[in-house]
């Protein structure tokens, strides 16, 4: 169970805001972010928040501990900059060299974090896991994201399924589930027996696909139906003299959609657009 933290971050709130307001450097918002990580967050300072530490010739602002062994790297902007994609790009190569998968930035206003998928030889990639902006009025939701950063919730590894929850429900993951030829074959029986229509499975999911918000399309791309792969069963041929010349084997499909699996790029139809969802 998370740690309920509302009541230590309210504490700190005005002391962010203002750090903000009367924008102060990186080393003063750093003062108060590890004040953040120590009394809100539960973070032992002399051992678990670790200032300055080299990797590769390159300094990470903060790298969280516990037992001894690094969870996350903390990446610190001035509190009155606001944070952009590049800030997470300047220390993801650090964390990527050190295996490091989980990476917070933050400003101690705006708190983002992240998972990166490290893969020999493959270009890091990285996700946003959650973003809160700390707020009077948002306080009670951005303390239940940032409980996912207190050391009982990163020692458990509420953190990582939390994560995995989130890809699991992401539109990216949703919309490959939906453009299965299982599903749009289950969507067009139905479909069939209300309407006594017959859909084309291209055509039904050119359709779907245009009910997306322009952000789910982004993430899902265009529509792709997965085939399955048919099974193909060997049978035997005989010619009309079956004494004069041996058997012939021939490979006989048993569906006449394509033997092999794969993808299937498809134009969504033209003319009204449905109603988004």
């Amino acid at each position: 169970m998370k740690t309920n933290i509302a009541h230590g971050l309210k504490k700190y709130l005005p002391d962010l805001l203002q750090a903000k307001q009367d924008d102060l450097n990186e080393s003063e918002t750093l003062k108060g972010i590890d004040k953040v990580f120590e009394d809100v967050l539960g973070y032992d300072w002399r051992t678990e928040i670790c200032h300055e530490l080299e990797v590769k010739s390159k300094y990470v602002d903060r790298a969280i501990k516990i037992d001894g062994t690094i969870k996350f790297f903390v990446e610190a902007k001035a509190a009155g900059n606001k944070l952009r994609q590049r800030h997470v790009e300047q220390v993801e190569l650090y964390a990527a060299e050190a295996n490091i998968p989980w990476l917070l930035v933050t400003n101690g206003v705006e708190w983002k974090f992240y998972h990166l998928t490290i893969a020999t030889g493959e270009p890091v990639e990285f996700e946003e896991v959650f973003s809160v902006t700390l707020a009077e009025e948002t306080i009670e939701k951005c303390a239940e994201m940032l409980a996912y950063l207190h050391r009982n919730s990163v020692k458990a590894g509420e953190h990582e399924r939390f994560w995995e929850h989130q890809r699991a429900v992401s539109a990216a993951t949703i919309g490959k589930a939906i453009f299965t030829e299982d599903v749009l074959c289950h969507i067009r029986k139905e479909i069939h027996q209300r309407k006594e229509i017959l859909i084309d499975i291209e055509e039904l999911a050119g359709a779907i696909h245009n009910l997306l918000t322009t952000e789910a399309k982004e993430l899902i791309g265009p529509p792709k139906v997965h085939y399955h792969k048919r099974a193909v069963k060997e049978s035997k041929v005989q010619p009309a003299d079956a004494d004069d010349a041996p058997a012939v084997s021939e490979s006989v499909s048993q569906s006449s959609e394509p033997a092999e699996s794969g993808e299937q790029d498809i134009d969504a139809p033209t003319g009204d657009t449905p109603s988004r969802l």
